[in-house]
């Protein structure tokens, strides 16, 4: 058979698939020659293949996805035995064939399972939950509101020494009263008030005040702002719900992928933007403890494909309602001006936000800023050693997290290479 002319993911990119670093450091102790059988990938929709460790397992990847199956018991998605044959399949060691029954009856499996979610009817809701909830909700924020109210009769100062009880029980409140978004909030301004800089603290209940004053009076609200506000406080919008609105058609670009771990909650945030609209979006995947979050985007690639917007007076986060074949992503980014002119339409739109996804050209990465060809800057979080090694001192292209305190480089494009940091 013909080799397929099809896009191969770097190295890099494969890695940035693993749920964490020892098994990105297990799959390239397995990726070498000894081991493997049955290879083949087909038309870049899926890789297979077998490899012999403690039993012989069976791994199939569909690139389309990417999806991942393994007969290891390996609870990690993908698991090193997955993540070890895309690599190979990376460096041009897997051929073109056609795929043996075990592969094809999983590709056809998936592909069964996604023709009935498309024509399963959707959940009706009861109206008298959604008025409970929201009764539980404006309870909890009228007392947060008063507690508030509270702190700047008595003096914000006092905040700075009180500790983390007093937030951490107002926050505990608000779980309570169903507004877990309004609940991170207060555990952020625990963090603002024993920082030491006053104008944080000042900041942070200025925007938590807005946002409670917001929500008990949010029909007086325009739509998509009183729908912003309710995001914000914790109120979710159905899958079904968002998937019934218009979708917007694209070939999206994956910019970059960043994960958020703690006790509770795990958070992977794949950052898109539309390569002919222009248009960034955020879908985000969740797992709860002890559970791997699955990689299915794939920094430096594209998909042509459709994307529904949440509601919002600055929408962002969408959901992904059809997705066509992964090829390679060139998106173009803009200077530093112009993505913090971006960044300032979003506020006007959504004062809460906290991060919004840039894409700069010709920058050059230094060990404390990123600089374009204007002498414009802006300041780099993090430890930036690899980015700057990587740039060597030539204007590149990044993308990062942009917030107040700075940019957090996720990607960056050095001669057409896809850098994943």
């Amino acid at each position: 058979m013909a080799e397929v002319e099809v896009p191969r993911w770097s190295p890099e990119q494969v890695l940035a698939l693993a749920p964490d670093a020892s098994a990105g450091r297990a799959a390239q102790s397995l990726a070498g020659d000894s081991g493997w059988s049955d290879e083949g990938w087909d038309e870049a929709d899926a890789v297979w293949g077998r490899c012999r460790g403690r039993g012989t397992y069976q791994i199939v990847v569909d690139l389309s996805g990417p999806a991942f199956r393994c007969t290891c018991p390996s609870r990690k998605v993908p698991c090193k035995h997955a993540v070890g044959l895309l690599l190979r399949w990376s460096d041009a060691r897997v051929k073109p064939d056609l795929p043996p029954q075990w592969a094809d009856a999983w590709m056809a499996a998936r592909a069964a399972r996604a023709a009935r979610r498309s024509t399963a009817a959707p959940r009706t809701v009861n109206p008298k939950t959604v008025a409970k909830r929201a009764e539980q909700v404006e309870a909890g924020l009228a007392e947060l509101d008063r507690w508030l109210t509270d702190q700047v009769r008595a003096g914000v100062a006092g905040l700075a020494t009180a500790g983390y009880e007093p937030f951490d029980l107002q926050a505990a409140r608000l779980v309570d009263a169903k507004a877990p978004g309004a609940a991170a909030m207060v555990r952020r301004l625990a963090a603002a008030a024993v920082s030491g800089v006053p104008e944080r603290l000042v900041t942070e209940l200025g925007l938590l005040r807005l946002l409670v004053r917001g929500f008990l009076r949010r029909a007086e609200l325009p739509a998509e702002l009183a729908a912003t506000v309710a995001a914000r406080v914790g109120i979710q919008v159905r899958t079904e719900d968002v998937l019934a609105t218009a979708p917007v058609a694209d070939t999206w670009a994956v910019l970059g992928v960043r994960d958020e771990i703690d006790e509770q909650l795990s958070t992977r945030r794949a950052w898109l933007r539309g390569n002919a609209t222009g248009r960034p979006a955020l879908v985000m995947s969740f797992a709860g403890p002890g559970q791997p979050l699955v990689g299915d985007f794939v920094p430096g690639t594209a998909f042509p494909g459709e994307l529904c917007f949440y509601p919002g007076a600055a929408p962002l986060r969408a959901l992904v309602k059809t997705r066509g074949e992964q090829t390679g992503g060139k998106p173009e980014g803009v200077g530093i001006q112009q993505a913090l002119d971006e960044w300032a339409t979003a506020l006007a739109g959504d004062p809460w936000t906290d991060r919004w996804p840039v894409l700069l050209d010709g920058v050059v990465p230094t060990r404390t800023h990123l600089i374009d060809a204007a002498g414009d800057a802006l300041p780099l979080l993090g430890e930036p050693w690899d980015l700057v090694a990587a740039a060597g001192g030539r204007p590149c292209r990044v993308f990062g997290e942009y917030g107040l305190s700075g940019v957090r480089v996720l990607t960056a494009w050095v001669e057409g290479r896809v850098v994943v940091l």
